[in-house]
């Protein structure tokens, strides 16, 4: 995912807005630092964080730790 998506908040908070895709239902709120966002932008973990703010019932924003990674769950 290309960095310039995701909107600063603080030094370690940061937004995936939900109109970044269409059938967002909440923005994505992200818990880490610059340097984590860009060792992690190149694998699935930012596309796997918004694939779940499309599921039904998600309220608020669905957040990520900075322990995040691709894979299930």
């Amino acid at each position: 995912m290309n960095l310039q998506n995701i909107r600063k908040i603080n030094d370690y908070e940061w937004e995936i807005p939900q109109s970044f895709r269409e059938d967002m239902r909440v923005p994505v709120h992200l818990f880490a630092t610059h340097r984590l966002l860009e060792e992690i932008a190149g694998d699935k973990s930012l596309e796997q964080a918004v694939n779940a703010t499309t599921l039904p019932g998600v309220v608020g924003y669905v957040a990520v730790m900075p322990d995040m990674h691709q894979g299930y769950g």
